[in-house]
């Protein structure tokens, strides 16, 4: 998909899409006492912004991009109406990816680029943390994307954050008691080393 028809799709879901806050990534809420006191910040692949809205409330200078105009306009009129300054751009990140020693938070939900992972760990300055949440294969019911591109294997995220010092991973997939627990999307937090 070239990059005008991926910019097409996601403003055609945002656009359509009712004007209500967006949340922020479970991970990122869970274990928001690693987030640092004060820095920089960056929610990769924003959509509506639930993590920039997040990460700006709690102090720190924040940055959101995305592929789609739509989600970062409406990301700005929320953040407006919230008095929080966010520094949104409509940027192709993966043709575009975050400067190297530039972020000391990043965070991804819901969107999986494997060849833009080496990137993020170089975009974190020394002691930066990423905070990753996405879909896997091994999910019990059809929720979230089918193409395998967009899902991750057992274990993936821990294999392609490993130069990271990892701090959280959750992974349940589909065992035990499948009604319970977060089993379709596995999670990440992990620290470059100083």
């Amino acid at each position: 998909m070239d990059e005008s028809s991926d910019r097409e799709k996601w403003n055609l879901r945002y656009a359509g899409e009712a004007l209500v806050l967006p949340q922020p990534a479970y991970v990122l809420v869970a274990y928001q006492h690693l987030l640092p006191i004060k820095g920089v910040a960056l929610d990769l692949a924003c959509g509506l912004g639930g993590n920039a809205l997040f990460l700006a409330a709690k102090g720190l200078q924040t940055h959101a991009w995305d592929v789609s105009s739509a989600a970062i306009e409406k990301l700005s009129g929320v953040a407006k109406y919230k008095g929080l300054r966010i520094q949104g751009e409509v940027r192709d990140v993966v043709r575009q990816p975050p400067p190297s020693n530039s972020y000391d938070v990043i965070v991804v939900s819901r969107f999986l680029q494997r060849s833009l992972i080496h990137d993020i760990i170089l975009a974190l300055k020394a002691g930066g943390v990423v905070f990753y949440q996405t879909f896997i294969k091994d999910k019990p019911a059809d929720i979230g994307p089918n193409n395998p591109a967009y899902l991750l294997a057992e274990n993936e995220l821990l294999q392609l954050f490993s130069p990271l010092r990892i701090l959280v991973y959750r992974e349940e997939g589909q065992i035990g008691d499948v009604t319970q627990g977060l089993r379709y999307e596995a999670m990440l937090v992990g620290q470059k080393k100083v």
